[in-house]
């Protein structure tokens, strides 16, 4: 999908006060980019952040990174993380920080994260499927992106998985399961079996309306 750009999204990023360009800068030292120690969750290809917006005003006891590399989705999920937060807090005078957006190509991931950064959840929303096998080492549940989220993911940590995608539901089952992570829980139709809260993206939404089922998991390190 051709994402069109934003011609603001540049000046609107420098200015934000919890975007982060270049993350590698706190590689090993997470917890010291927040104020507050608290289990750190992480979502891959944030898109548009509405979900990690309604997550992070909800659960306040918990930090949030959000990452993506497309500078367009990041400025929008800019813009939606504040409206969130000022629709919710708009009487109150709660700080958002318990979030962090950044720029990051998952692919690298390891120069961004490692061993000394605990991640108690990874969530993985509608990724793209790559469905040309040659491609599909470069899915976001891959074997090879698994074996670099174990360096920093906790023992027992866990990854939320959703897709409208068959074919690569059925193949990240596999991917997990040869990756050493236990599946907790599975579904075919996360509208019939809610195994976890389900706070819907705008793929979901979109999806929803087309009548296709979301398929979803949840994986547990092992």
């Amino acid at each position: 999908m051709r994402i069109r750009r934003r011609p603001w999204a540049k000046q609107e990023l420098e200015e934000c006060e919890f975007y982060i360009d270049d993350p590698s800068v706190y590689k090993g030292k997470w917890n010291e980019y927040f104020s507050e120690k608290k289990p750190i969750h992480l979502e891959l290809g944030c898109g548009k952040g509405s979900f990690i917006a309604k997550m992070a005003v909800k659960n306040h006891d918990i930090n949030f990174i959000a990452a993506d590399m497309i500078e367009a989705m990041l400025g929008l999920s800019k813009r939606n993380i504040e409206k969130e937060w000022l629709d919710k807090y708009i009487y109150h005078h709660n700080k958002l920080d318990n979030i962090a957006l950044i720029r990051m190509n998952a692919e690298r991931i390891l120069d961004v994260f490692s061993e000394n950064d605990i991640i108690d959840r990874i969530y993985i929303n509608f990724c793209n499927p790559w469905p040309r096998g040659k491609h599909k080492k470069r899915r976001l549940t891959h074997p090879r992106q698994l074996e670099h989220y174990k360096v920093f993911l906790k023992d027992k940590g866990e990854i939320y998985f959703k897709t409208d995608d068959d074919d690569l539901f059925n193949e990240s089952i596999e991917y997990f399961e040869s990756s050493d992570f236990k599946i907790l829980t599975k579904t075919y139709d996360l509208d019939k079996d809610l195994i976890f809260e389900d706070i819907l993206t705008e793929h979901e939404i979109m999806f929803k309306e087309q009548g296709i089922k979301i398929k979803a998991l949840i994986a547990q390190k092992i």
